[in-house]
This record gives C-alpha cells, structure tokens and sequence, in this order.
C-alpha cells in the first residue's frame, strides 16, 4: 500500500533545489539552469518494504531570500521540508538558523532536514572555516551533481514519514 507524502523544497535562488530533485526522481543532472517561478511538483514512489511504499508529491518552491516571502498556501498540508543551501555561497547560510527557527515556529510538527548542496565544490578545509554558521543544524551534505548523498536524504526522510 503507497502512503501520499507532500515534500517542500525550499532556499534561496539558484541553490540547487530542481537539481535535487531531478538527481532524486529522474537521476540525472543538467548544466543548464532554468528558473523555477512559481512552484513545479514531481512525484516519485519509494518501496519501503514488501508491502509498503511512499509516494512523495515533491514540490520545488522558487528561490527566496528571505523565507517569509514564500507563499503560506504552498506551505500547507506539507508533512516534510527540505530546507536548501549552497555550500559554495555564503550568502545562502547566513540566515540559515533564522530561516530554520521561522519553519520550525510556524510548523512545529512538520520534520525539516537541513541540507548543503554542492559539497563537490568545497573542500574540508571550506568546510571547517564556515561550520559554525550552520553545523548545528545541518542534516547532510549532498551533491545533485554527483548524486551524493541525495538518495540517503530522501530515505531518511521516508522512514521518519512512515
């Protein structure tokens, strides 16, 4: 029996979040970059066990800046977030604690995994040098690129929903 999951992808501009996806749905990848405007959903089914599966109903949420400009009817009925940023730009993480706490306050009891994208274009010493302003509250580190990672994600999330 397929269970029927709302996923919320959701970051600043250019992070990485259509390229999670289409990694996570279709596993490829693309160099060239279209905008998402708006919202674009995509559907992928999990099997979980013999007899058990999920269906994520994964929406891709334009880039935002600022997270309380993102519209409050795309948020609704979500029962996960997977909040998005790009290792290699700072500027996506300086508010990432803000941007967390504010999903967390407006959505208690929805699960968020936090998630670096494009770890393949920093390296440990990157890494070290901006830890503090998100090692806390990261989940992972994938790369839609390279396909780190990004089905862990998604299994993880998939067990915490069931």
């Amino acid at each position: 029996m397929a269970t029927s999951k709302k996923i919320v992808l959701l970051g600043h501009f250019g992070v990485g979040k259509t390229s999670l996806i289409r990694r996570f749905v279709e596993n490829t990848f693309s160099e060239d970059y279209k905008v998402t405007i708006g919202v674009h959903i995509s559907k992928k089914t999990l099997k979980i066990s013999e007899d058990e599966s999920i269906s994520f109903i994964i929406w891709d949420l334009e880039g935002q800046d600022d997270i309380k400009k993102t519209r409050a009817s795309y948020l609704l009925g979500t029962h996960a977030f997977v909040y998005v940023f790009d290792l290699s730009r700072p500027a996506t993480f300086e508010n990432l604690k803000t941007e967390v706490n504010y999903l967390i306050e407006n959505h208690s009891k929805t699960p968020i995994k936090v998630v670096g994208n494009k770890v393949d274009l920093v390296n440990k010493e990157y890494l070290t040098q901006y830890s503090g302003k998100f090692d806390d509250l990261v989940d992972l580190f994938v790369s839609a690129k390279n396909g780190s990672r990004v089905e862990s994600l998604f299994s993880k999330l998939a067990k915490e929903l069931i």
